[in-house]
Parts: structure tokens; C-alpha cells; sequence
């Protein structure tokens, strides 16, 4: 059983943890820093800060603040792996899964301040332990007097009031760790987690995020989404009809045919959302998505995450996409810049090195056939690719926030296509899709 804990609520007691934390890393870095002179060996200051305690240190704190530090984590874990080091990207890595949930008490008196005193009359029942927990909020199971199953989402409390004070406070903790290197301004991040976090913190702009979604979907047989109930929400509660399905990464057990409709839905959506709704919802989690096998149909949960594209990020990609299947490098370089990734004066080295990037990742989209996600490498040359430019430019531009974000989907949809096996003419869904 996971433990609970206790979601600290006022700015005071989120600050001491961030000072805690502090404190710990610098213990640990004495304490190591003596142990190494001990045993006749010095180590840096980085190979001090970088050990396994102080790693474990960082990326259980930040899970129990849950969220502006999971988000901003969460931001930072989206690039290709050119800006962050191995021990840092290993700790973002586990901010994406699943946070520890409230105590009972604390979620009671949740509930009461939401609901009133007799928040239970609403219910038939209701199950105190989520079946999920994230970065804003947790879920729950519960039914209707007439029987009917709902998944209530209730956000941890505290969240939306210190969101800009606990960005401001991770940003500041990262910048003195020295985890980052110096040359890059995060500072677009930052904002954007902010920017980002209130969003999510805004269950009633969720609930219009999934009606317009259901709106986009409606009498398509591929997609399924629960209903907004809205009598019963409020900006810190989303209360949902409860869809059922099963886990999508036990599809990986599945027939190879319904793996790969599955990930063919997913990418089909992902084109639609990218050039037609010009609305992604941006967190292609495992937890977001469930299957009806019967049916063959992708069940979509969780909006909280969703943003719209302005239209030159949608043309952009649709430009960039075309230019790399037709191996054209200067109009991927074109399509870029109209991204927004090129600012005056950058080397052209910096460029041509972006663009193999761009040429790389789209590799799926090129190949002739069938593309084997399981069996691919693509990722780690991908990392290995911005890794050696990172290393080697002076020039690093730090993309639009709008494009990592459109990075996050596509990165998240690959894993999901290796993790189920998944064989698909990718091209083939692209030109079904868009022409």
C-alpha cells in the first residue's frame, strides 16, 4: 500500500521544505566531501552534489510538495536530454509518476470545505483511496444514489496559492545546486510552469478542455471520454462519469494487430490535434489513457495538461513535416525559424545541427514500411545527438515553450508505441491524416 502524506498547505511550511531540503543536500556533501579525503580521494563539488542520497533527497521532497515542483521538473524532463545531466534527467524521471496521496484526515477536511459538513449526502459512496495521484490533485471512485460510477478529482489543497512562490523557490534551488548548466536561461520555463500550473489548479477550464474535446470526438467510434458532472464541480473538485477500460500498457500482452490500432489512434488524434483542433492535451502519461478491447476503442481521461497552439506552431509543423519527408533540410531550417527556433545571429553550425535533430526524430515518419517502435533506438541517438551539440555550442537557444510541449506528446507517444510493441507505416497514417 502507498504511504500518505500530509500535502504541506501554507507557503511557510512549502518554503521549510525547500530549506530542508537544502539543508540535507549540503549535509550530504560534507559528509561525503570528508569521507573522500578520508579514503584518499577529492571530489569535485559536482561529483559531491550528484550522489545517490542527495539524488533520493531531491526527488522525494519534490514529490511530496507535488505541485509547481513536479510540474517544473516535469517541464525540465521534457527536453531531448541535451540541457540536463544523467543524475538530474534519472530525478525528473520519477516526478512523471505517480505522487503520494493525501492522508484521510486531510482529504475529509477536503471534502467539508468543498461540499459542506454533510458532503457524503451527495453520494451513495465514496472511496477514500485514490486509484490515482498526480501532481495537482488525486482521483476517486464513487457512486450515485441511482448507481451511477463516478471518478472524482479532488486537488490537494494549498496547490494554486503557492504555485509562483514554489516555482520561484525550486528555480532558485536548481540555479544554486549547479545541476543546470550556466549558459542556460530557464527563466521561460519558469514562467511557463507558473503559467501552466494555474491552469491546471482551474478544474472548471478542464472541464471546458474535455467538453470541447468530447465536442471534436463526437460520433467517432476510435475515442471515448467521460462527462463532466456539473452540479458537483467546483475550480478544486472535477467530478466525471467513471469510464471504464483497462490499463493501455497492458496491451503490450495484446494481438499485434490491436497494438498497433491502438497506437495508430493515438497518432491519428495527435495529427488532428496538432493541424485541425490546434488543442493538444500535452501530457501523453500511461495513466491517461484506458482501452476497451472490445470495442477497440482509446478512452481519454485527464485535460489538465491541454493548450492551444497558436496557428504558426500548427503551420510550422505542418511545413517541418513535409520538408523531412522530402529530405529537404533548408526548408526544415525554414519551418524552424517560423516555429520559432532560430533567433538572428545564432552559428550556422548551431542550425545544421538542430535540423539532423529534426531529421532524426522523424525518422518513423520517413521509414518505408513499417516502423518497429520496440526494437528502435531512436531516443538514445536522439539524446546522444543533443548531448555532443550541448557540448560543443556556445550558441544553445532554448526552443518555444509551445514546441516543448508538442516534443512532450510525440516523445510520450514513442514510449507508449515501444512499451506495447507496436508496427506501423507511420507515414502512411500521416498522409490519411493531413491530406
Amino acid at each position: 500500500m502507498q504511504k500518505q502524506k500530509s500535502v504541506p498547505t501554507s507557503r511557510v511550511g512549502r518554503a521549510a521544505r525547500f530549506g530542508l531540503l537544502a539543508s540535507k543536500v549540503a549535509g550530504n556533501m560534507l559528509l561525503g566531501g570528508a569521507k573522500s579525503i578520508a579514503s584518499g580521494q577529492h571530489k569535485s563539488r559536482q561529483e559531491l552534489l550528484l550522489n545517490a542520497k542527495n539524488m533520493e533527497s531531491f526527488a522525494n521532497q519534490l514529490a511530496h510538495l507535488r505541485g509547481a515542483a513536479m510540474k517544473l521538473g516535469q517541464l525540465l524532463s521534457m527536453d531531448s536530454g541535451e540541457l540536463l545531466s544523467p543524475e538530474l534527467a534519472a530525478v525528473l524521471a520519477r516526478l512523471r509518476s505517480d505522487a503520494t496521496p493525501m492522508p484521510h484526515k486531510q482529504l475529509t477536511a477536503t471534502m467539508r470545505k468543498l461540499w459542506g459538513d454533510n458532503w457524503l449526502d451527495n453520494l451513495a459512496n465514496f472511496e477514500l483511496r485514490p486509484f490515482a495521484a498526480a501532481s495537482i490533485g488525486q482521483v476517486h471512485r464513487a457512486y450515485t444514489e441511482s448507481g451511477q460510477k463516478l471518478a472524482i478529482k479532488v486537488q490537494y489543497p494549498g496547490i494554486a496559492k503557492g504555485i509562483a512562490s514554489d516555482v520561484d523557490n525550486l528555480a532558485y534551488l536548481l540555479r544554486l545546486s549547479g545541476l543546470l548548466p550556466k549558459n542556460v536561461d530557464i527563466g521561460p520555463l519558469i514562467n511557463e510552469a507558473k503559467t501552466q500550473l494555474l491552469n491546471e489548479a482551474d478544474y472548471n477550464l478542464e472541464a471546458q478542455y474535455l467538453a470541447r474535446y468530447s465536442d471534436h470526438l463526437r460520433g467517432d467510434e476510435n475515442y471515448c471520454t467521460p462527462d463532466v458532472i456539473a452540479p458537483l464541480c467546483s475550480k478544486e473538485l472535477l467530478a466525471m462519469t467513471f469510464v471504464e477500460g483497462q490499463d493501455i500498457d497492458t496491451l503490450a500482452n495484446a494481438s499485434q494487430e490491436l497494438k498497433n490500432k491502438a497506437l495508430e489512434q493515438l497518432i491519428t488524434l495527435f495529427l488532428r490535434e496538432l493541424f485541425i483542433f490546434k488543442l493538444v492535451q500535452t501530457d501523453p502519461n500511461f495513466a491517461n489513457y484506458r482501452y476497451q478491447c472490445d470495442e477497440q476503442r482509446l478512452v481519454l481521461l485527464d485535460f489538465g495538461a491541454t493548450r492551444e497552439l497558436p496557428p504558426h506552431i500548427s503551420e510550422g509543423y505542418k511545413r517541418l513535416l513535409a520538408a523531412a519527408i522530402d529530405n529537404d533540410k533548408q526548408a526544415v531550417a525554414d519551418a524552424a525559424k517560423h516555429i520559432g527556433y532560430f533567433e538572428e545571429g545564432l552559428a550556422q553550425a548551431y542550425i545544421d545541427n538542430v535540423v539532423d535533430i529534426f531529421m532524426l526524430a522523424c525518422e518513423p515518419l520517413r521509414f518505408d514500411g513499417e516502423y518497429d517502435f520496440a526494437n528502435s533506438d531512436l531516443p538514445k541517438r536522439i539524446k546522444e545527438l543533443g548531448l555532443a551539440m550541448s557540448t560543443q555550442s556556445q550558441h544553445w537557444h532554448a526552443p518555444p515553450v509551445d514546441a516543448l510541449f508538442v516534443h512532450r506528446k510525440l516523445g510520450g507517444l514513442f514510449l507508449i508505441g515501444a512499451k506495447l510493441g507496436a508496427k506501423l507505416n507511420i507515414n502512411k497514417i500521416y498522409q490519411q491524416s493531413v491530406f
